[in-house]
């Protein structure tokens, strides 16, 4: 199975308390910030039908 390669950056503004709390997410889950936004987008699309 071919994995699609990350080539595309997506910058976002958030309120800082938002990146905080997500930060400490992601800290408890083992991943990046980048990661857990990575996960939380993509379970969002596949529920809503928007990936396979």
């Amino acid at each position: 199975m071919d994995e699609e390669k990350r080539t595309t950056q997506t910058i976002i503004r958030t309120k800082p308390s938002l990146k905080a709390a997500a930060e400490k997410a992601a800290r408890e889950d083992g991943r990046s910030l980048s990661s857990l936004i990575e996960k939380l987008l993509t379970d969002y699309l596949r529920s809503k039908g928007y990936l396979k």
